[in-house]
């Protein structure tokens, strides 16, 4: 989700990412289309409008124990956005929110993965960072 050259990220307030930073996003519901999920889960988690512009990536992450078995397996799909209206707050599961400039994610508890993808939407935004 941007806004102007900000992408916007939310630290996480329960599993499996507790207090880790990432962007907004949740479980789909029945019926929805993953655009739909985008952008109710961006209103759900941050209280802001947006506009998804292009589809960027689908990751899997898997989370496993120390005995090797599938504690959460998650499928991401991650929608580049334009923010439209709102101010961005926390809401629902989430912490805390703060949009972010690219060259500062390294400042933040944030999965690399999400980085990738935060970084391959500047590229196709053709934004700096």
């Amino acid at each position: 989700m941007w806004k102007d050259d900000k992408v916007l990220l939310v630290c996480r307030g329960k599993p499996p990412r507790a207090g880790q930073w990432s962007i907004p996003g949740g479980a789909q519901e029945l019926g929805e289309t993953h655009r739909q999920t985008a952008i109710r889960e961006v209103r759900e988690e941050a209280g802001i409008e947006i506009e998804p512009t292009g589809l960027v990536d689908v990751i899997d992450f898997i989370e496993k124990d120390d005995a090797g078995r599938v504690l959460y397996h998650y499928t991401l799909v991650d929608w580049a956005a334009e923010w439209r209206d709102g101010d961005a707050e926390p809401r629902d599961d989430v912490a805390a929110v703060r949009w972010v400039h690219p060259d500062a994610l390294d400042d933040y508890d944030i999965w690399s993965e999400t980085k990738r993808v935060i970084r391959r939407s500047v590229a196709e935004r053709g934004s700096p960072g």
